[in-house]
């Protein structure tokens, strides 16, 4: 990583300590309990392989789910994980305003202290994420004695137990069909990934493009996640009666990022949506309480919490991740209606299959294009 002066513009060891001192607890379970959740989720994990690829009709060609480890973790090993994948994924943004930091006035106090500045607030934020996370396909962390991945650049499926078990008893349903729901979704991303090689390769560019297009200065990140910190505590209140407030995304868009950017949302409403799609379609046959726990699942995403958690879905964007649930879903379930499972998997082809943000509101769309182009 860039330095300046021998700081880095993030103390990432600090972000990781931050995070892990303020993250909420886990629920109570007893060390017996425990090592019965994570064995059951293991299972399940393994056993979606198969579900998933016949629902689908996605099987890896040369690149096996074995490459890619399935890790049952806890919030702590999240944010670890997370934290190598951004440390990854940052360079470029990182390296840029590393520059910009050592010619600006007063660059070396704030190299002296922007970098820890930073790892405590990246920190407070990674500790909010930890807690509500059930499951997840990191593919971008490099591999670690810690953090295995595969041979030939696959990723890791990560899996919380500790959000996995207070969700299920949150929504008093069964929690080995719980379990077993949540698995299939995170294994229809492993087989994303597993099934498309490129899609690893192609969403890193597209992401380290936004990022390397990026016309900020340091101050102006330190401010926002200030901003975003001191929501999270409590400390600006009166900003959720008077300001909606922007996400972390909209700070740093440029021309140019916004079109990129309207790529990767497309890209992660598809992948969002398919995992749903396939969720909801294999539930049915192997999950005996599948409709309660959708149900339940669902009121869960549309009540969100406290006017505090809101706030912070805004700021950090994720309330547009539930819209990509939604929206994508509706995508791949009008694709697969009009043109089949297999129709639907040219999506799959190459990038230049891919719908656009607008296919994804208009499906027929992405079928014209596609299928008449290739007929």
């Amino acid at each position: 990583m860039t330095s300046i002066g021998g700081a880095e513009m993030v103390d990432w060891n600090l972000a990781v300590a931050t995070a892990i001192r303020f993250v909420r607890p886990g629920p109570e379970v007893s060390r017996d309990e425990a090592r019965e959740v994570v064995a059951e989720l293991r299972r399940h994990a393994k056993a979606s392989e198969e579900h998933v690829r016949s629902f689908t009709r996605m099987v890896p060609e040369g690149h096996e789910p074995e490459d890619t480890p399935i890790l049952v973790v806890d919030r702590a090993g999240w944010v670890r994980a997370n934290v190598a994948g951004f440390r990854e994924l940052l360079k470029p943004l990182l390296e840029k305003m590393s520059e910009r930091r050592s010619a600006s006035p007063g660059g070396a106090v704030l190299g002296a202290v922007g970098g820890k500045v930073t790892g405590v607030e990246l920190g407070m934020l990674l500790s909010f994420l930890a807690s509500r996370v059930l499951g997840q396909y990191e593919t971008f962390a490099p591999a670690t004695r810690e953090l295995p991945a595969g041979e030939n650049g696959g990723g890791r499926l990560l899996l919380v137990a500790p959000n996995i078990v207070h969700v299920e008893r949150e929504l008093a349903v069964d929690p080995h069909d719980f379990r077993l729901w949540v698995s299939l979704h995170e294994e229809t991303h492993r087989t994303q990934f597993t099934a498309v090689p490129w899609l690893r390769d192609h969403l890193r560019s597209e992401i380290q493009a936004f990022l390397g297009a990026t016309d900020m200065d340091p101050m102006t990140v330190l401010e926002r996640l200030r901003e975003a910190v001191q929501t999270f505590t409590g400390a600006r209140p009166e900003a959720e009666e008077d300001e909606p407030g922007r996400s972390l995304v909209e700070l740093v868009q440029t021309p140019e990022q916004r079109e990129i950017l309207g790529r990767l949302t497309a890209v992660m409403s598809l992948l969002e949506g398919h995992a749903d799609f396939v969720m909801d379609g294999v539930g049915p046959q192997v999950v005996p309480s599948v409709a309660e726990i959708r149900e339940k699942f669902q009121q869960r995403r549309a009540r969100g919490a406290s006017r505090l958690d809101m706030a912070l879905r805004k700021l950090l964007g994720l309330d547009a991740k539930l819209r990509q649930y939604r929206d994508g879903e509706r995508f791949v379930r009008a694709v697969v209606e009009q043109v089949g499972m297999d129709g639907f998997n040219r999506v799959w082809t190459s990038p230049n299959t891919l719908p656009t943000k607008a296919e994804i509101a208009k499906p027929a769309d992405w079928v014209a294009r596609v299928h008449r182009k290739a007929d």
